[in-house]
């Protein structure tokens, strides 16, 4: 497998030859890494330069699938597992404790720190557990969305009437006729640059209701690189989960 240097990082891909290709073309997926098609009688000199100039964007879309592959299994909410927060890991330390009859949790030091009575089995740590993260995560995830749409909000000259984080079942976001903004607490386990194109997408439909291509352009003039945090999102959507 043919492979570049960049910077003190080696990076592996698959190259193919295509003789109905006219430009080079590098993709990285979740599965197969990075691979590139490139026109027939592309030189090695060529190459090397395209992939340099990606390499960025390449080193970006890896760490994002090596994330998510963290995420992709369901919590048994015990010490050291590590839970997501806009992007970043935070470790969880699990105490019983006779004295409680109740489950909490909190936040400190970059560790989620937990109280269980010492009766829960299993089971019924695992559902606790969850209701308080869910709770965590609806918390202080409205303080970071309303930070983030404040910001948006003056470059895009649109504003909501009020903003909701909840449990959705099928969107990411939604945006209501009276400009109430809704996000889905999931999306807070992505990272930041995935929050954004969903706050953005939401403040584009109070002006543009319908995906049209006038609201498209909303979004790109805000987020020119908005399809591949949108395909991102697509395919790594459904790992963001408890």
């Amino acid at each position: 497998m043919p492979s570049f240097q960049y910077g003190n990082t080696t990076i592996d891909y698959d190259i193919r030859y295509s003789p109905n290709r006219k430009d080079i073309t590098i993709a990285v997926d979740w599965g197969d890494g990075v691979s590139v098609v490139v026109p027939q009688e592309t030189d090695q000199i060529h190459i090397d330069s395209a992939l340099h100039k990606k390499a960025r964007w390449i080193l970006n879309k890896l760490a994002d699938f090596r994330e998510i592959k963290m995420l992709s299994s369901h919590h048994e909410f015990i010490s050291g597992e590590k839970f997501a927060y806009l992007g970043r890991q935070y470790r969880l330390k699990v105490a019983k404790d006779e004295s409680v009859s109740e489950a909490s949790l909190m936040f400190r030091n970059g560790r989620f720190f937990a109280v269980v009575p010492t009766s829960f089995d299993d089971s019924t740590r695992q559902e606790h557990l969850f209701d308080l993260f869910r709770k965590w995560y609806i918390t202080h995830g409205l303080t970071k969305i309303q930070k983030r749409i404040k910001l948006y909000s003056s470059r895009m000259g649109c504003y909501s009437s009020k903003i909701v984080v909840k449990e959705q079942q099928s969107r990411w976001g939604s945006c209501t006729k009276n400009k109430t903004i809704n996000i889905n607490w999931k999306i807070l386990m992505a990272p930041m640059r995935i929050v954004d194109y969903v706050v953005v997408h939401e403040l584009a439909h109070i002006e543009y209701p319908d995906h049209s291509n006038a609201f498209w352009r909303k979004v790109e003039s805000i987020l020119p690189d908005y399809e591949e945090r949108k395909e991102w999102l697509r395919v790594n959507g459904p790992t963001l989960d408890l």
